[in-house]
């Protein structure tokens, strides 16, 4: 058998790297060993579409010829993520595909791609699609496309977790080496964890969301779904910085991206054990206990922290006038065609109606005083662990109740963007019915650097196979 066979090979970014630089492996071989897994596949609901294979092949022939001409460790210098193949959450742009945000009647044709995926492809990174989401990115259940659910690789009667939920196959799956979804509630975390993959939402601003359909634009962010937290950072520090046509963009301060510092006596704040909801879900309760004994022998100090602010600012999304800021996004759309949206999405999204300029101004002076209260925690803590998400629901408990399970998968995930963190998404362990659990580690802006030390140590320790697949971690 090759070094890299085309069947099962890791597409992680080391592997491909490392094959790429000694001359063993070519980025047409894996494009076309791509494109063939996607074909086996068969109709897995995870595109909604693609480019030609001819044009995929294509870009991974002028790669060729980079590494050709250049030499292959000057080329793999210049790109750094040369003949890596990825997928594109399908409410970011990709000029000559359409957008359609999962709603066909909302779809149109791009004139230009957006700005973090043409940093991607200006890195070297070959597009191979568009992924499925739920509709208008509005969900965490992977549930509500009029393109079909994507199929969870560990068992299909389990939802993939959404919104981004086809990118979170593809990466799981071994179909691409990285994802872009989007992280408005939580989106680009809850499906990394029913998927064993990496989910890095990076702080607000950090990445440029020009060219990507608005959920609730103060709060969207373009996230990274990935097999590895190197993996994940490495499409990150390609994507960030400063954009002059997105209002809401930030530049990354000096150190953002910075990994060296050391971890032993890191602080890490846990929910206070009366204060974490599984809703019932016993394993998934014992899996964040081993999770928080997985830090205590890695060296950091895990210290138990009052919840409560969190999960407050938490319900404020759903809860409050936020709601409202996803019906301004489509509100034209909305009033020419709601019969296009999905139910569940349209209920939701109406639902914003109900809200006045009084009420939104009485949530932001709460978030406020929550804001205040929660930075004072950081002086406690450097780093705040939390379960990904306090279980996981087959399609049928969602489909019998659509809003109380996705309010029960944002416990953990809502309060993020709201009071400004960075977060990272790792697996955790396997449950007793062989599906992924996944923590999320958080921190404040710009600390991306610090969470991916933290949470590359944890998947390491945990030692568990790449996505739904059987390659391990690559060496460090």
């Amino acid at each position: 058998m090759s070094a890299w066979p085309p069947e099962t090979g890791s597409l992680d970014f080391s592997t491909l790297r490392s094959l790429y630089g000694s001359g063993a492996l070519k980025p047409g071989e894996v494009l076309r060993a791509v494109l063939a897994r996607i074909a086996r596949q068969g109709d897995d609901k995870v595109w909604i579409s693609r480019p030609p294979d001819a044009e995929v092949l294509r870009r991974a022939g002028e790669l060729e010829a980079r590494l050709s001409q250049r030499g292959a460790q000057r080329a793999l210098a210049e790109l750094p993520l040369l003949g890596l193949p990825f997928a594109v959450k399908d409410n970011i742009d990709a000029a000559g595909l359409p957008t359609t945000a999962a709603c066909p009647a909302y779809a149109y044709l791009p004139r230009r791609t957006a700005t973090a995926v043409e940093r991607l492809l200006a890195a070297g990174a070959v597009l191979v699609g568009k992924t499925n989401l739920d509709q208008f990115a509005t969900g965490l259940v992977g549930v509500r496309s009029p393109y079909g659910t994507p199929r969870n690789p560990f068992d299909g009667r389990y939802i993939p977790g959404g919104s981004s939920s086809g990118s979170g196959v593809a990466v799981s799956a071994g179909l691409v080496s990285f994802a872009l979804g989007t992280d408005t509630a939580g989106s680009g975390r809850v499906p990394a964890g029913f998927l064993n993959v990496v989910g890095l939402k990076p702080t607000r601003g950090l990445v440029s969301a020009t060219g990507v359909v608005p959920a609730c634009r103060s709060l969207d962010c373009v996230s990274v779904l990935a097999l590895t937290v190197p993996d994940a950072l490495g499409a990150l520090r390609v994507m960030a910085g400063e954009d002059p046509e997105d209002p809401y963009s930030r530049p990354a301060p000096a150190g953002c991206f910075e990994t060296a510092a050391p971890l032993r006596g890191l602080r890490v704040g846990v929910p206070r054990p009366d204060q974490r909801d599984f809703f019932g879900d016993r394993e998934a309760g014992r899996l964040f206990a081993s999770g928080a004994q997985r830090l205590a022998e890695l060296g950091l100090r895990v210290v138990e922290v009052d919840f409560e602010p969190f999960q407050e600012t938490a319900g404020l999304l759903y809860g409050g006038p936020w709601v409202a800021e996803r019906l301004a996004a489509i509100e034209a759309f909305l009033a020419k065609s709601p019969e296009a949206l999905h139910p569940v999405t349209r209920e939701i999204i109406e639902g914003g109606r109900r809200y006045s300029a009084a009420d939104a101004f009485r949530a932001m002076h709460r978030l406020e005083a929550l804001r205040r209260r929660t930075a004072a925690y950081w002086r406690e803590m450097d780093v705040l662990a939390v379960p990904t998400s306090g279980t996981i629901y087959t399609a049928a408990e969602v489909e019998a109740d659509p809003i109380r399970t996705n309010t029960n998968l944002g416990r953990y995930t809502n309060f993020a963007n709201l009071l400004d963190l960075s977060a990272i998404a790792v697996p955790n362990g396997m449950d007793g019915r062989g599906l992924p659990r996944g923590i999320t580690f958080l921190a404040p802006a710009f600390r991306e650097g610090l969470l991916c030390a933290l949470g590359e140590a944890f998947q390491r320790a945990g030692g568990l196979p790449l996505g739904a697949g059987a390659n391990p971690i690559p060496s460090a």
